[in-house]
């Protein structure tokens, strides 16, 4: 894990940085604002510049940056991410994300995601406690690749913490903190694996474990689990949204064996106001541990948003200069 923690003059200047771009922007319009955030960020620090850039030619799984700004008199947590949308929550701390993860990554949003917004809201919602979606708490999120069935799934996953107080825990595991075996290995560079679209890109029927042929009715890709280097592969698998092949039991078997795998060589990051953490997307699966929430505005809540390297890949899936997906 990669870790670089700002000093306070270095956080300053991230606030200065965030606050002159606003002045001039008072609309929050990010989507259209993306590449003004990408040449802003030019401005950043030089120390926190270096670091991300070198954590990117590196390729460290998990990158983590500690002390960014955020407001000391942040709004209430906000019941959902609607609201938070409504109210036009924590505009500030959606603005350092992006001009910190802009130097990792291109960002990109989904049209089916909370409304095509850039940077979503990552809050527990009433009603939603047990739901396969980050709006859940008392339902645990199990590692996963981010958007699992798609091409253009992002490189990083960025999420930084504006309230945590309860110390609820982001669970990581990078590939290559697991040893699989070869026979193993063998069967997820196969592409014997179906991927399918996850709850939060409002499928119906929603997928659980009272509801398991639901998936059947979803779009899905076919490869495999592990891919690209042999010696430092990638990996893409989602326990609740990945299944083998009909009819391939040496593939759900080894599908079963990988995510425990993962599983038992899972770490848990604790996120801190001010925190960052970027997860390599092809080279580790991240998840959430389980909580109560109180709804009572002091719940925890991060600012979410989805990072690619070429952003070119993603307008010749969809035709267009866009940066959401469909």
């Amino acid at each position: 894990m990669a870790r670089y923690v700002l000093s306070d003059d270095e956080k300053n200047e991230v606030a200065a940085v965030a606050d002159e771009f606003l002045a001039t922007h008072p609309v929050w319009t990010p989507l259209e604002y993306a590449d003004d955030i990408r040449a802003e960020a030019e401005r950043l620090p030089l120390g926190v510049r270096r670091f991300l850039v070198s954590s990117r030619g590196a390729e460290d799984a998990i990158i983590v940056l500690g002390n960014l700004p955020v407001d000391e008199d942040l709004a209430a947590t906000p019941p959902s991410w609607q609201v938070a949308e409504k109210e036009a929550a924590a505009i500030r701390e959606e603005l350092v994300l992006l001009l910190v993860g802009s130097v990792l990554g291109e960002p990109f949003g989904w049209v089916n995601q909370q409304n095509g917004r850039l940077v979503h809201d990552v809050c527990p919602s009433r009603g939603q406690e047990t739901s396969l979606t980050s709006a859940s708490s008392r339902q645990q999120l199990t590692l996963h690749t981010e958007d699992v069935f798609h091409p253009c799934r992002g490189d990083y996953v960025a999420l930084m913490c504006l309230r945590n107080p309860d110390a609820v825990g982001t669970t990581v595991a990078p590939v290559d903190s697991v040893e699989f075996p070869e026979r193993l290995r063998s069967v997820l560079h196969q592409d014997r694996f179906r991927f399918f679209p996850d709850d939060s890109h409002h499928v119906v029927p929603l997928h659980s474990a009272e509801h398991p042929s639901a998936l059947e009715d979803r779009p899905h890709e076919v490869a495999s689990v592990l891919f690209g280097p042999e010696e430092a592969p990638y990996l893409r698998i989602d326990a609740d949204f990945t299944d083998a092949v009909p009819g391939d039991e040496e593939a759900e078997t080894a599908m079963r064996e990988a995510a425990g795998l993962l599983a038992a060589a899972a770490q848990r990051v604790v996120l801190h106001p001010g925190d960052a953490v970027f997860v390599d997307n092809y080279r580790a699966v991240h998840g959430r541990d389980t909580f109560t929430p109180r709804y009572d505005g002091t719940d925890r809540w991060l600012k979410r948003t989805s990072l690619v390297r070429d952003l070119r890949r993603t307008h010749v899936r969809t035709k267009s200069r866009s940066r959401l997906l469909g």
